[in-house]
């Protein structure tokens, strides 16, 4: 079965509003922690959110958040970030290579499991673990510190939820309007409030109602009428043609003649003074009368011809013919 991709309804554009809420927050923090400036990863995720939802109408709805978190990870901002900072639990990622902040952060930020990271990555499942090991806390002996791994995870899913709310509607970057009757761009479905109300229908006058049934009326009756005359015009010019009657066939339609036949009707005996009565009833009485009916078929059966098909089940079958059955004991014996 085919996906379907999401058109241009309001139904579509709800549901990309919708996803794109619930997907700019994680990805808010994850750009900020990779970039170390909160005002460079916004300017970022503005315009991936642009540039996504200028595609998500040609993708089918699975396909979204791969090619979100694709279109992030891809940005030139978060591969290079020489003006980041990171400060208290978080300052462990500042000394991370960009491309290993970015395989962590896509991880225990964005939620993403090693097989899309790797995609997003360009590189395989291997390649993935080998990063994320590298990105790892160490403990003073240089062990992976798993207690580390998790507080460091606790802290970025924190701060995703601890986000202003005020930071996330400065998102919507609306471009300025030349016009006043230019809608600012955004990526957001406009609200309920903002939504310009279609104009009603135009009514016709009552008037043209009127006489508009009675026209169409008066104008089929016309038409009918004309067609049943010219029909009955034109039968009237067709010459009758005579009916090739075939050999042997009655070719006038007259009256009926009645002729007497010749002689007498015969006269047929009574059934008591039949003299084949009596032998009749005698072959009728006798108990091995119905075998005579079929005396034909059972000469053929003891002949050696085949049994006829049993056709009293709702499937006939089809038994042996006798001979086979004759061989068969033949050769047992």
């Amino acid at each position: 079965m085919t996906a379907a991709s999401a058109s241009s309804s309001p139904t579509a554009a709800g549901a990309l509003s919708a996803f794109l809420r619930g997907v700019e927050r994680r990805a808010l923090v994850v750009a900020e922690l990779q970039t170390g400036d909160g005002a460079r990863a916004e300017q970022a995720l503005v315009a991936v959110m642009r540039a996504f939802a200028a595609v998500a109408s040609d993708l089918p709805m699975a396909q979204w958040p791969p090619r979100f978190w694709a279109l992030l990870a891809a940005r030139q901002a978060l591969r290079d970030t020489p003006t980041g900072r990171w400060e208290g639990p978080l300052a462990h990622l500042g000394n991370l290579e960009p491309l290993i902040r970015l395989a962590l952060l896509l991880r225990i930020g964005a939620g993403l499991d090693e097989d899309t990271a790797a995609r997003l990555l360009d590189t395989d499942v291997d390649g993935y673990q080998e990063a994320l090991a590298a990105a790892c806390p160490r403990d003073r002996q240089g062990n992976p510190d798993a207690q580390a791994w998790r507080g460091l995870a606790e802290q970025v899913q924190q701060q995703i939820r601890e986000l202003p709310a005020q930071r996330l509607k400065e998102l919507q970057q609306p471009v300025v309007a030349g016009r006043k009757d230019d809608a600012p761009k955004t990526w957001r479905a406009p609200a309920a409030e903002q939504r310009t109300p279609s104009a009603p229908p135009r009514r016709r006058s009552s008037q043209q109602r009127r006489w508009r049934g009675p026209v169409i009326l008066l104008g089929t009756v016309l038409v009918l009428l004309l067609a049943g005359l010219g029909w009955r015009a034109w039968q009237g010019r067709v010459p009758d043609v005579p009916a090739v009657v075939p050999e042997g066939a009655v070719g006038e339609a007259g009256p009926v003649t009645v002729e007497a036949l010749e002689g007498d009707a015969p006269k047929v005996a009574a059934a008591a003074a039949d003299p084949m009565a009596t032998e009749d009833a005698a072959m009728l009485a006798d108990r091995d009368f119905p075998l005579l009916a079929d005396a034909d078929l059972h000469a053929w059966s003891a002949a050696g011809g085949p049994l006829p098909v049993d056709e009293s089940q709702a499937r006939p079958t089809r038994p042996e013919p006798v001979a086979a059955a004759l061989e068969t004991a033949a050769a047992d014996e």
